[in-house]
């Protein structure tokens, strides 16, 4: 995840020319090296601006030439008027958690900020914590948008303790990357012909939710961002699911035939928000089947428990895998495009929007809590490979006419002979 630290009103803390930051993931004990300058001039208030997720190239992307707006016009501000400032393009998630939870100062935990509720005793080394509203990222228009609520949010932040006559330094950092770098293994750098021989792995920034039956794990989960939106508000749950494990999975069922993976939230603490509890229930099934004379586990249903009330069911079509393999899908969700599609099975899954990219789940034969072989969404047959083998057969076909007619052109058997008699060709031959 990317940071940016801006004192309010400091010298110059770090030394810019000779720090080389690009390509790097600062770790715990290197965050609080960079740190120890602020707490070594004294500075009594850090106020951490977390936000769900935020990469480098949000700055590069939706920068004051995107659509003519600037989207970060008060981070640039502060950027600019401070006198030290650092950009960290890449900070370990586990380094600003520890920041959090092992700083002996009084901390502030503030889901949405308002002016009244900013009351801090200056006197005192203080830990602002300012939960930033979680951005909107299907697609470009609403994450921009989102990007610039919480800019504004931070400038709010920033002119509220400036008119307070308080110090401060400014932490812009996020909860995980928004961009996830995709490396290749090792085998990817030997020379030589290779079918499908180098496999591309994701580097994951927090490790997958398992769910054990007393001893054994008997269910894994992974997404790298998991999004629900209910009458046009965004919940994101990536935070609860994988960083923070508040989630309670204590309700799901495991067994050789049925697998139950239960996922519940409180959300009461978001009053920008109108669901107080809510509950995900993934359903799978393992059942054998002559045609392959093999078990396959199928994930058949998908259910939304809102304040346990209204249920929201959704049919899962193209989810299945052997049963002692996992599945994998880049994207998944109730959208059409997506490889794995969530399908409303009644009038109260309509008002639900499902995303979650990067899915894998494992229902069964779970061994050493990890995941197995990933059987994938995406067919080897793919919509562009069926449309490039089509046009090539009817080239094909047109070029092996061409050839035929050229195969089938004869010459005449008689020519005329100019120093002979005139070749008289018969109406009739």
């Amino acid at each position: 995840m990317h940071s940016q630290l801006f004192p309010s009103d400091m010298s110059s803390l770090w030394n810019l020319r000779s720090a080389t930051y690009e390509g790097h993931i600062i770790k715990n004990h290197e965050l609080h090296t960079f740190l120890k300058p602020i707490f070594n001039q004294g500075s009594q208030i850090v106020v951490l601006f977390l936000q769900n997720e935020l990469s480098v190239e949000d700055f590069t992307r939706y920068g004051s030439d995107y659509g003519g707006n600037e989207t970060f016009c008060n981070i640039q501000q502060l950027l600019e008027s401070s006198n030290s400032s650092l950009i960290l393009p890449a900070v370990d998630w586990r380094a600003i958690k520890h920041l959090q939870e092992n700083l002996n100062w009084t901390k502030v935990q503030i889901d949405h900020f308002q002016e009244t509720e900013l009351e801090i005793d200056p006197s005192k080394p203080n830990l602002i914590v300012i939960k930033l509203a979680p951005v909107d990222s299907t697609n470009n228009l609403k994450l921009a948008q989102s990007l610039g609520d919480n800019d504004k949010v931070i400038g709010m932040t920033t002119s509220t303790l400036r008119r307070k006559g308080l110090n401060f330094t400014g932490i812009y950092t996020a909860l995980r990357p928004s961009v996830v770098i995709r490396r290749t293994t090792d085998a990817a750098i030997q020379t030589g012909r290779r079918l499908m021989g180098t496999v591309s792995t994701s580097s994951v920034p927090y490790p997958p939710l398992n769910v054990t039956n007393g001893t054994n794990t008997c269910i894994l989960f992974h997404a790298a961002s998991l999004q629900l939106t209910v009458n046009g508000t965004l919940i994101d749950l990536t935070n609860e699911t994988f960083i923070s494990n508040s989630v309670d999975s204590s309700s799901s069922i495991c067994s050789t035939t049925n697998t139950t993976l239960s996922l519940k939230y409180s959300l009461r603490k978001n009053p920008s928000i109108s669901v107080n509890t809510l509950e995900i229930r993934f359903l799978m099934r393992n059942n054998f089947y002559t045609g392959s004379a093999r078990n396959w586990f199928t994930l058949d249903f998908v259910e939304i428990v809102q304040d346990k009330l209204s249920v929201a069911m959704f049919n899962v079509s193209s989810i299945s895998a052997p049963q002692e393999y996992s599945f994998h899908c880049q994207l998944v969700g109730t959208s059409k495009l997506y490889g794995a599609t969530f399908i409303a099975a009644n009038k109260a899954a309509q008002a639900w929007s499902i995303t979650i990219s990067e899915f894998q789940i494992q229902g069964f034969n779970v061994e050493n809590n990890l995941f197995a072989y990933a059987s994938d969404c995406t067919s080897f047959f793919t919509h562009a490979i069926w449309m490039a083998l089509v046009t090539s057969l009817v080239l094909l076909c047109i070029l092996t006419y061409g050839i035929h007619m050229i195969m089938q052109l004869t010459t005449n058997d008689r020519f005329d002979d100019p120093k002979g008699q005139a070749l008289i060709v018969p109406q009739t031959d």
